[in-house]
Formats: structure tokens, sequence, C-alpha cells
């Protein structure tokens, strides 16, 4: 795919969507960061009807560790490693009080240093709750970069650098809202819906569920 393509790409995401956001409900970075959290091998909805129940209960560090352990298992049971997900939320909240006065940071490193915190989960909360232009490459982003043939590459990381690299700056910084949400509800694993996709005349993938009487460029 040229840089003409790409921009294209982009283009008509944003237009399609033109101010996209996660799906996981939040009103703080830090209620961002435990769903971030969360989210791993789950769903946002999953997530969501989790944090329902704990965020009107407990929503900062303090809160959290005022519930314990065991508390916040209570709330968050439904999830899948919730108990791993406890104890790496605890670990967490107990960091950000210790180092950070309890708040959030804006900085990577600090982000990656605390418990349950990789990569993924700061590019997201450095993107969504700060503005930062970053792009997090989970699954489905991961599928969509190669399948289009947008950015390929056979690792996340390599992928996240190709995306940052060929990305117009003018799209970066929703550039992750976009593909996510490309990935989950039209560029699918299983059953990618090719017919309703706006970039499908842009996109490289060879196996495309196509109608033949029907032409699809633009």
């Amino acid at each position: 795919m040229n840089a003409r393509q790409r921009a294209e790409l982009y283009a008509r995401l944003r237009q399609a969507n033109p101010k996209p956001t996660t799906e996981l409900r939040y009103s703080t970075p830090f209620e961002l960061l435990v769903a971030v959290v969360l989210s791993a091998q789950a769903t946002d909805v999953g997530v969501n009807k989790a944090t329902a129940r704990l965020f009107p209960v407990a929503n900062t560090p303090q809160a959290i560790l005022a519930l314990g352990e065991a508390g916040l298992r209570e709330y968050i049971k439904t999830i899948g490693l919730y108990p791993t997900k406890a104890r790496h939320i605890i670990g967490l909240c107990q960091a950000l009080i210790e180092r950070h006065g309890g708040e959030v940071p804006r900085a990577r490193e600090a982000l990656e240093a605390l418990p349950g915190v990789g990569r993924k989960t700061a590019n997201v909360v450095l993107n969504t709750a700060f503005g930062e232009p970053t792009i997090a490459v989970d699954t489905h982003i991961f599928r969509v970069a190669n399948r289009t043939g947008l950015a390929p590459g056979k690792t996340v990381r390599a992928v996240e650098e190709r995306l940052l690299k060929v990305t117009p700056k003018e799209f970066v910084k929703d550039a992750h809202h976009w593909l996510i949400l490309h990935g989950r509800y039209i560029c699918k694993a299983r059953n990618p819906a090719c017919m309703r996709c706006p970039i499908v005349d842009l996109c490289e993938y060879p196996h495309k569920r196509l109608d033949p009487d029907k032409t699809h460029a633009r």
C-alpha cells in the first residue's frame, strides 16, 4: 500500500467515524487505566459491566486499596483472569500512591513500571487519556495492518513501529481507535464483512468476500 492509498484509507475511516474513542467507559485517567488492565483477554462489554459496579464504589487508588484484593475480586470476578488482574490492580494502586501521589503518570516508562501494565496498555492510556500520538497494537489492529497491507509486520512491535512511520500525522492521534473498531466490526478474523467495508478497494487481502455482481471500486 502506497502513501496515497494509506491517506485515503484513513480519510475514509475518519469520514465514517469523525470522533472515534474507546468503547471502555471511564471518566478519569485512573479509571481508564484500570479498565484497560481488566480488558486483557476480555471484551469491553464485559469490562464495562464490571466497572459499572466497581467505579461508583471505588474509583481512586486509595478507595481500591481500601477494598483490598479480596474485596476487589468480588467486583471483577465476571472477567477472565480476575485473580491475577486483582493482584495487579492492587499493586499498581500502591505504586501510584507511593511514586506518583496517586496520579496516573504521563510518561511511558513510568506507566510500564506499574504492575500489570505493558506497552500496549501504556499506549492506550497515553493516547486516550492524554492525547499522545501513540498507536496501541492489539490483535484487531495487528490483523488489519497485515491483512490490508497498511503496515505489515511479523510482531506487534514491528506493526506498531511501521504504523507510526507510515500513518500521516493528521491521522496518528485517532488511528488506534479507527483501526481497532474496523477490526472489531468489519475486518473480523473469521468472517470479514468485506461487502460493507469502506476501504475494500484499497485492501490487499487476497481472500475478500465480495459479491461478483457488484463493483466496489471508488
